[in-house]
């Protein structure tokens, strides 16, 4: 196996090193390096792709970033309106749990930032709110996670931060919980007298 890399920045594919990218199942990541490898008697160029939180270190063949779905982080317009879906009302589809896991899970690998945004919007629960299942928690902490990663990226600020920001987003939209479930039902006495 054959490597090479150096140390000023390298283009392909419309890709640079040190570059943030949104790769679709794994998030946001850094681009260290471009290598040569030889895999089988032929001679493959590589992105070495680093995820820092989750230690991770991904090899994309230069060739197939974009069959893969490898691209740059969002414009500042897809962030406003990734964070502007945030305030609208949550969809939730009346079909089964298993079924909306595994749609909600689509949209998070999908790498498309707005289609993360509104599996925050529709799994986030307010404080008045009933308690999350275990697999309803795990899907929103990993589409929540996507969302800051790249938010935090895009406008040069810390994870936290932009989790602070997305929470600011959902707190106003609108109510959710005890006092909205007691809203409606005083509203549904009203039509019914």
């Amino acid at each position: 196996m054959t490597t090479r890399s150096s140390k000023k920045p390298v283009q392909r594919q419309g890709f640079k090193t040190s570059e943030f990218i949104v790769y679709p199942a794994h998030g946001v990541g850094q681009i260290v390096s471009v290598e040569e490898q030889e895999v089988a008697g032929a001679k493959l160029e590589l992105f070495v792709i680093n995820f820092e939180k989750d230690k991770m270190t991904l090899r994309v063949p230069t060739s197939k970033a974009a069959s893969v779905g490898m691209r740059k982080l969002s414009e500042d317009d897809i962030v406003g309106k990734a964070l502007e879906v945030l305030k609208g009302r949550a969809r939730i589809k009346r079909t089964m749990w298993s079924r909306r896991a595994q749609e909600y899970e689509a949209k998070i690998n999908s790498g498309d930032l707005i289609a993360i945004g509104e599996v925050v919007r529709d799994l986030h629960r307010s404080d008045t709110q009933p308690e999350q299942s275990y697999s309803e928690r795990q899907l929103y902490e990993a589409a929540l996670d996507r969302m800051a990663r790249e938010v935090g990226a895009v406008k040069r600020i810390t994870e936290t931060e932009a989790i602070r920001e997305i929470e600011a987003m959902l707190a106003k939209g609108p109510k959710r919980g005890a006092a909205a479930a007691a809203e409606s039902e005083d509203g549904d006495r009203e039509e019914a007298a």
